[in-house]
């Protein structure tokens, strides 16, 4: 669906610039994107990985581990069905965290993790075919994102000259804050729901 989409909006642009008369600043347009495109990533790369191996050299001198034994009691609040599973509740404890710290690319690899964890679980209870309530509370926390500091915002931020690249922190966590208490309730009432049905 999305390649049709994308696929149309490009096909769109350049119909316009050439009924209009303006494919060349199409063409420039579809250059520069590129170009600006490619050193975004770049700039990120750099940041992503220094983040990443930060969030190593944690779990590795087990300082996630400590942060983790400290979620337990947010854990059990919100995955109930998880007593026990300690590999599960450390990536999604890992996952958290870097989200967290607003570092988000550098929190996929863990969210993965946590999510193959979890698919196994629930398959070995029997239910290969439906997502857990686990599955679908974590998949929906990851999504609202609670954040303290949103490292990759302020790093987009920087790269594109901002004066004061920091300042979206306190606006980040009253959003972030708001989305994963929403998130919250959803699933705790979406959960009761079906525990009743």
């Amino acid at each position: 669906m999305m390649n049709y989409l994308w696929g149309g909006m490009i096909l769109l642009g350049v119909l316009y610039g050439t009924l209009t008369g303006n494919l060349d600043g199409v063409t420039e347009g579809v250059v520069n994107s590129a170009r600006e495109a490619v050193t975004l990533c770049f700039s990120m790369v750099g940041i992503t990985a220094l983040w990443t191996g930060v969030m190593k050299i944690a779990e590795r001198a087990g300082l996630v581990e400590k942060l983790a034994r400290g979620f337990q009691p947010v854990l059990k609040f919100l995955f109930p069905e998880l007593e026990g599973e300690t590999k599960a509740k450390h990536y999604i404890s890992l996952n958290f965290l870097s989200n967290f710290l607003g570092l988000s690319w550098a929190s996929t690899s863990s969210g993965l993790t946590a999510f193959q964890e979890l698919d196994r679980i629930n398959r070995e209870a029997g239910d290969g075919k439906t997502a857990s309530r686990a599955m679908c509370t974590f998949l929906i926390i990851n999504v609202s994102s609670l954040q303290l500091i949103p490292v990759n915002m302020i790093a987009y931020r920087a790269q594109y000259g901002s004066p004061q690249p920091a300042a979206i922190v306190g606006p980040a966590i009253l959003a972030t804050g708001v989305s994963t208490v929403v998130a919250v309730v959803f699933c705790k009432v979406m959960n009761g729901k079906k525990r009743w049905a």
